[in-house]
């Protein structure tokens, strides 16, 4: 993988973990807790969403 690839991907996966945040930042407490999310979970959701589960 090319340089440019790499930070072509590093973008688009930033790109999905702001865009995740912001979703489910916005959602209210109710809506949170009908999914079985708190707010302390937001950015690790988000960081999965972007870079995959943790191993």
């Amino acid at each position: 993988m090319t340089a440019i690839q790499r930070m072509q991907e590093n973008r688009a996966r930033r790109a999905v973990y702001r865009q995740t945040v912001r979703e489910l930042s916005a959602l209210t407490t109710r809506e949170l807790d009908d999914l079985g999310i708190s707010r302390s979970m937001i950015r690790s959701l988000a960081q999965e969403a972007a870079y995959g589960a943790s191993k």
